[in-house]
């Protein structure tokens, strides 16, 4: 796999171009680190695995006992992230996300304990923090002595970072913290915070910067733990700052520089949130099979009928192709990609919404079973819906892919109707802009230059010609929407959550593809059987979708929709009733 920093895999698709070094060879883990992970992964399963009975309970009660978070300490497992010159087990993306899919095998809310601090809590110290700062907190996180925890969401400040109310004012030698933030993680149990505050003027959007605030710090209070449907064993609570003084030295990145600070940590950390959203789909799996062999009707067990077939092979399907991304993006961060933010929200958006399907369908699969208290399905249901809202919601996260994908295209543009004044004024230059532009679109058209695959095993070409064909309309269709909405597109959400939508089946495909193609040069086309297969399960679904997209850009009920929602809220509710 080759990486360039700065290209972005989703963008160049918008483009028309297939940047297929960056999807192959598969990333896989070796070596050192794959024994490593290998001994921490028995030793989850061992400290975790003869725990259920007690998750049940933790979760009924929604406290995890402070004696079991001094064993994950003792474990090690707040410092998988941390150097091992500091104590810590040094694991790269994708070590650290196989490890958080090991813990959510067993329980979320331990999951959601670890996951906290490792991958958002603690993690703007290893991208921006100074080396005095490293050298201060790195091994008291990493023996777990400071739990750590990120803290940005705010009453009125959710996917809208840059409307944070929170202040730091500059007072000389410290920076004078005052607000609060609401619902985070761990701030019950945590001593290092990583907290964001606005650094401009009071009447200023925008303008934060991040700060390390510890819990010893005058001023720093945190209300009761909340009672939430699920996640329940996991600490979460408000946090106030009041007339707090914060060093100077605890600035964590540059002064004005904390939205970008805050977008680079929750991308870099969505590698974790998907492991555990793949972990626990693994667990699923597992506990709807054994329900679908043992569990009999009508004379045979159910999983011999076809609708109880279908449902968990797409459960299987879905598991791999979920994977298959996180591993992929995963991958690309270890080999120093720094442009991977759309990856990484498809990434987040697909597992977490793979995850919800899993959970709905295993607790069908159990019937009445999976709706009672004492099996572990509703829990899994509880749990898992919380990950379509927190680090980003999915319906922001959806706007994201499709606007920040479509940049180059629109920057492409922008350049051609500069191009138009200069028909009149430099014909010779003017008119070479514009054969250019029409030669890439004659290129998209054909499939020739860099819209085709040339590296994938030959047993992929159908799945292959496929994406091609996909990519050369998704490239007409963005052209062709920024042409007819031009900046406005911001503005037209439906439209967009179309696109995105698209580039979120094609990334998924594109994944799929390349671990099939590294199954098959593995281990032989026979013993990849079951993985082309999946490949071809998903691709037929990703044909239909992407088709019913494409066709709903142009031909849709928008309008008539916005308009009975605009109906709704007006009215405070429903209007009708079947007495008149």
């Amino acid at each position: 796999m080759a990486v360039d920093p700065n290209r972005s895999f989703m963008r160049s698709l918008c483009l028309g171009v297939i940047d297929e070094d960056m999807l192959l060879p598969f990333p896989r883990i070796g070596g050192e680190t794959a024994e490593t992970l290998r001994a921490v992964i028995d030793s989850i399963d061992d400290l975790l695995g003869p725990r259920a009975e007690d998750f049940r309970a933790w979760d009924a009660a929604g406290e995890l006992p402070r004696e079991f978070v001094d064993e994950l300490r003792a474990f090690g497992l707040f410092g998988l992230v941390v150097p091992e010159e500091h104590g810590g087990l040094g694991f790269g993306s994708l070590a650290y996300s196989r490890t958080l899919q090991q813990i959510a095998r067993h329980d979320a809310s331990v999951a959601v304990t670890v996951g906290a601090h490792n991958s958002i809590g603690m993690r703007g110290l290893l991208l921006f923090g100074t080396e005095e700062q490293r050298r201060r907190y790195y091994p008291k996180l990493a023996s777990g002595e400071m739990i750590a925890a990120f803290c940005l969401t705010e009453p009125e400040a959710g996917s809208d970072a840059a409307s944070v109310k929170t202040t730091a004012v500059d007072e000389g030698d410290h920076f004078r913290l005052n607000g609060s933030k609401l619902w985070i993680t761990n701030v019950e149990i945590a001593d290092f915070f990583t907290v964001f505050a606005k650094t401009g003027p009071k009447d200023s959007r925008g303008k934060l910067s991040a700060f390390i605030v510890t819990r010893d710090m005058p001023g720093v209070s945190v209300a009761p733990h909340e009672d939430k449907m699920g996640l329940r064993a996991s600490y979460t609570n408000a946090v106030f700052f009041d007339d707090v003084k914060v060093p100077k030295e605890n600035l964590l990145g540059p002064l004005h520089g904390g939205f970008k600070v805050a977008m680079k940590i929750l991308n870099s950390g969505r590698s974790g949130l998907g492991g555990g959203a793949v972990g626990a789909m693994k667990r699923l799996i597992e506990l709807a099979s054994h329900q679908a062999r043992e569990r009999r009707q009508f004379g045979r067990p159910i999983g011999e009928f076809g609708l109880v077939k279908q449902k968990i092979g797409q459960m299987v399907v879905d598991c791999y192709a979920a994977e298959a991304v996180v591993t992929l993006v995963a991958g690309w961060v270890d080999a120093g990609s720094e442009d991977y933010a759309v990856e990484a929200a498809i990434g987040k958006v697909f597992a977490s919404e793979a995850l919800w399907r899993t959970a709905d369908e295993a607790l069908q699969v159990a019937g009445g079973n999976g709706y009672m208290r004492d099996y572990p399905y509703e829990r899994f249901l509880r749990d898992s819906r919380i990950n379509r809202i927190f680090e980003g919601t999915n319906e922001i996260l959806r706007l994201f892919i499709a606007l920040n994908a479509m940049n180059d295209v629109g920057a492409q543009l922008q350049e051609l109707a500069a191009s138009l004044q200069d028909v009149f004024v430099h014909p010779i230059k003017g008119f070479g802009v514009l054969s250019e532009y029409a030669r890439k679109h004659v290129s998209l058209a054909t499939g020739a230059g860099r819209s085709r695959f040339t590296q994938l095993h030959p047993r992929l070409d159908r799945a292959a010609s496929q994406f091609e064909g996909h990519v050369r309309v998704l490239a007409q269709v963005v052209d062709r929407l920024l042409r007819k909405h031009g900046r406005n597109i911001v503005e037209k959400q439906l439209a967009t959550r179309r696109l995105a939508d698209i580039m979120i089946d094609l990334f998924v495909l594109a994944a799929v593809l390349a671990r099939v193609d590294a199954q098959i040069r593995s281990r032989g086309e026979a013993a990849s059987h079951r993985d082309l297969q999946i490949l071809d399960v998903f691709a037929g679904g990703a044909r239909r979708r992407i088709a019913q997209n494409l066709a709903d850009v142009d031909d849709n009920e928008d309008e008539p929709l916005k308009d009975l929602a605009d109906y709704a809220m007006d009215r405070g509710g429903y209007g009708w009733d079947v007495f008149g």
